[in-house]
């Protein structure tokens, strides 16, 4: 695996797509936990979809309960604490299968195995380990996590919450309020974020809450939301709450890390629970569109409708695509810093936290997308998608809160192209390099041969090459005006963001597509290829759009010029596709399957 590529380094290395992982490569036992799940799902959640909408919280904690007992929530959990201590990858596809009926049992689960349990597991002592995880890891206990409070969201290290050392030295009082606080109503483990005297960093603490012995834990009302109405959501207010000392997580001060850790493996887990919900919502309106008849005809014939089922399948694709290449690499590096030696914690901490860019990236791009797919789902089912008898409205109201939580997407923006400054600056990714070379090629007579693109896939991937070369132009030169200020210029770091997020998609469509060629042969990957085609279309109008909003807005005269000279430039195709056609394909496949199928 000498060949791994780190974090942000797709931008300026071409990946082969022999070294990504794709869904089509589940092996035998991959395969099979997808399929437990998804019976799981379809038995308990699906079928039982009104109490999630009536917010019978106690059905939700059933569930929990039975997801315990068939091991889906100790997936990631090494076997050591009771778990199945499967790769990377497994946890990314329980956490897509098991997400797509309801939002509310989805925040249940991720909350639970994510930011309620991977805290301990990653920072705990062997102590906390033996005594917590394997309760969690089986659903005999469940866990929250008491990060936000009111005046502390996004930025979560300003928190007042305070813990005091106790005379005797043996405990700290936690005093304070938190809130949003998933699975409150039923946990029996707070992993809780305090400020020790006045510390410049937030400290992290295990918390047990028992509802008979309070130890001055106190529970606000359910709130009451647009979406996800079955997860428990509380306030939760802490009045000298007495925690032994050697529950402090890891280190003192070490709270702020741990919190931006265990957020970058709940991003790269909330863009796959976008994933299964896409799926049932394409297949969903679909089976509608083929059997509502309107002027004498299914109204899936109309090219109106057409469109919008071949836009949200190849989002759909796309957006597998890139998790689970996110997932593989991660998974990679994790076994590559486990065979140098490290521990499994600080393997699976570094291998995520190496990828935290492409983290962020998934997050912002595959919660829009769940979110624009459900709102198609609304409008082909028409004025019976607004009832909720049908259960696109649920659906659209559940997708909603995947902008918000695990850092809103526009910090998530402003993170990535952030994190890949700081990484160019560590010297870790060679940003500055390619960078240059893009502007020297700006200066030199573009060549007007005319390109060879005759073998799969040739011009898509020159495309993805141009579009990086467009990335640079504008990154590198907004670095080199505003330097360490370009954090000051969120507009700007949007702009770029959207152009970021579009290469990593595209090119991910691109690799899995081309990979898929190689195998069966590009004659039965055309499907495949025509939502590649069809995403890069789209994906150069964004980068368009927002290099030129990026262009005209820091640079003038002549370097706006060049630069917007040099943008035409490399967002120029030399064969335009025929989207027309290409939706038209994708749309006829799903519809004479009569669901999402890819």
């Amino acid at each position: 695996m000498e060949d791994i590529t780190r974090g942000g380094q797709f931008l300026v290395k071409e990946t082969k797509c022999e070294n990504v992982f794709t869904p089509e490569d589940f092996n035998e036992e991959q395969i099979m936990m997808r399929d437990s799940v998804k019976e799981f799902v379809d038995k308990e959640l699906w079928a039982h979809k009104d109490k999630f909408e009536k917010k019978d919280y106690a059905y939700t904690e059933q569930c929990m309960r039975n997801a315990g007992a068939l091991g889906f929530l100790g997936v990631a959990v090494p076997e050591a604490y009771g778990g199945l201590g499967m790769g990377f990858v497994n946890t990314a596809l329980v956490c897509d299968y098991i997400s797509g009926a309801t939002g509310s049992f989805s925040t249940a689960f991720g909350a639970h195995t994510g930011i309620g349990t991977m805290p301990i597991t990653l920072y705990g002592t062997e102590e906390q380990k033996q005594k917590y995880v394997p309760k969690l890891a089986s659903g005999e206990w469940f866990g929250s996590y008491c990060l936000t409070e009111p005046g502390a969201g996004s930025d979560a290290n300003s928190g007042k919450t305070k813990a005091v050392l106790s005379a005797d030295g043996t405990h700290y009082l936690i005093s304070g309020q938190k809130m949003w606080i998933s699975n409150a109503g039923f946990c029996n483990v707070m992993i809780v974020f305090a400020r020790i005297e006045d510390d410049k960093n937030i400290t992290g603490f295990i918390v047990e809450y028992d509802r008979e012995n309070t130890n001055g834990i106190t529970l606000g009302e359910e709130e009451h939301k647009l979406g996800i109405r079955a997860s428990s959501t509380r306030q939760v207010f802490f009045n000298e709450t007495k925690v032994p000392v050697e529950n402090m997580l890891a280190g003192r001060g070490e709270g702020f890390k741990i919190a931006m850790n265990a957020l970058n493996v709940g991003r790269i887990k909330l863009a796959a629970a976008c994933l299964e919900a896409q799926r049932r919502t394409i297949s969903g309106a679909v089976n509608y569109a083929n059997e509502r008849i309107q002027f004498n005809t299914p109204i899936s014939s109309f090219g109106a409708i057409q469109a919008k089922i071949a836009e949200i399948t190849t989002n759909c694709y796309v957006d597998e695509s890139a998790t689970y290449r996110a997932a593989g690499d991660i998974q990679n590096r994790i076994e590559a810093r486990e065979a140098d030696g490290n521990s499994q914690q600080e393997a699976e901490l570094k291998g995520v936290e190496e990828y935290a860019i492409e983290c962020s990236i998934l997050k912002v791009a595959v919660s829009e997308d769940v979110q624009h797919c459900t709102d198609e789902g609304i409008q082909i089912f028409g004025g019976m998608g607004f009832s909720e008898d049908t259960p696109m409205e649920s659906a659209w109201r559940d997708a909603r809160i995947a902008r918000i939580y695990e850092g809103t997407n526009e910090i998530n923006r402003m993170l990535s192209v952030g994190m890949l400054v700081k990484k160019a600056m560590k010297g870790h990714v060679d940003l500055i390099g390619p960078a240059m070379a893009v502007a020297e090629e700006l200066m030199g007579i573009p060549s007007f041969d005319v390109p060879d693109y005759s073998e799969f896939l040739a011009e898509e991937k020159e495309m993805i090459a141009k579009l990086k070369k467009s990335f640079l132009m504008v990154a590198g030169a907004a670095v080199q005006k505003f330097g360490a200020e370009l954090e000051a210029h969120q507009q700007l770091l949007m702009a770029a963001s959207d152009m970021l997020i579009e290469i990593y998609m595209a090119e991910s469509a691109v690799l899995r597509t081309e990979k898929m060629a190689k195998k069966l042969g590009t004659d039965k990957v055309s499907d495949q290829l025509a939502m590649t085609q069809l995403y890069l279309y789209n994906a150069v109008d964004i980068v368009t759009q927002k290099g030129k909003e990026g262009i005209v807005s820091f640079a003038e005269g002549d370097e706006q010029r060049m630069m917007l000279m040099g943008l035409r430039r490399y967002t120029k195709y030399v064969n335009m596709p025929n989207v027309v056609k290409l939706r038209e394909q994708i749309a006829a496949k799903v519809i004479a399957e009569n669901k999402y199928c890819f």
